[in-house]
């Protein structure tokens, strides 16, 4: 991930607050391109609705290989490692329902009609009320797997709730009540996290393999400063909404 990529670069925050806080969905499922991409786009607000009894899920679509600056890696056992850590940061962020993995290469990823498919089967499986996932809108993303991701989690939707769809998949069409889209450039619904920070970055220290990459933080025993940058992101987020610490999402409830 490039430093324009990073997901802690800091920015000015300017929302539209049109909504907040959704009532604690019953179930809820969290679509990302990489691991650790769910943690970071909406980890405190999965921890939250967790701790209220929410079933969180989370589906992650690449399998993580190229997730190093290390040229010489096993990426066979890189993939194994990142799997082990997604379900570690689950863990830590309360959710209690299934930790999915599409498994398509890192770096590889694009947005055709199998993949579609697999996603909307998730979609039907889980059959959340709630769908979180990458802006694929987002201006000026570098990441191709980003863009991908995010077109997989709302076409995703559109596949999952019409029954004529994938129709010999062996779930039921099922429609969400809700999509929210992390990353957005002109994010209008916020969510007060306040309180579960603490989840959000256990989640993130979760994903040991990326403190030298991502997280820019290898030297840091303590990574100090990586800590310091998911605070500031969520404290920016918070001041421009009215909150302390806050997540923000472009809301899409017409479904």
């Amino acid at each position: 991930m490039t430093e324009a990529q990073n997901p802690l670069t800091p920015a000015p925050v300017a929302i539209g607050v049109a909504s907040r806080d959704l009532p604690t969905p019953a179930r809820a499922l969290a679509i990302g391109a990489h691991p650790d991409d769910v943690d970071f786009g909406c980890g405190a607000t999965l921890a939250k609705w967790a701790a209220d009894g929410c079933q969180v899920h989370v589906l992650v679509c690449t399998d993580g290989s190229k997730g190093t600056w290390d040229p010489t890696t096993d990426q066979a056992a890189l993939v194994v490692r990142r799997q082990e850590e997604q379900r570690r940061a689950a863990a830590a962020l309360g959710a209690t329902g299934e930790v999915g993995f599409l498994g398509w290469v890192d770096g590889e990823l694009d947005s055709t009609l199998e993949q579609r498919a697999q996603v909307a089967w998730w979609i039907r499986r889980t059959r959340p009320d709630v769908v979180l996932g990458h802006d694929p809108w987002k201006r000026y993303r570098l990441h191709p797997d980003h863009r991908h991701a995010g077109l997989l989690a709302t076409e995703g939707v559109v596949a999952a709730r019409d029954p004529l769809f994938f129709p010999h998949q062996e779930y039921p069409h099922h429609r969400p009540a809700k999509l929210l889209l992390f990353e957005a450039d002109e994010p209008d619904h916020v969510e007060d996290v306040g309180g579960f920070l603490d989840a959000k970055l256990t989640a993130l220290l979760s994903h040991e393999s990326q403190f030298e990459s991502t997280m820019k933080s290898a030297s840091d025993p303590n990574l100090l400063a990586f800590r310091q940058r998911v605070e500031a992101k969520l404290l920016a987020a918070g001041q421009a909404t009215g909150v302390h610490h806050a997540e923000v999402f472009k809301l899409i409830d017409d479904l």
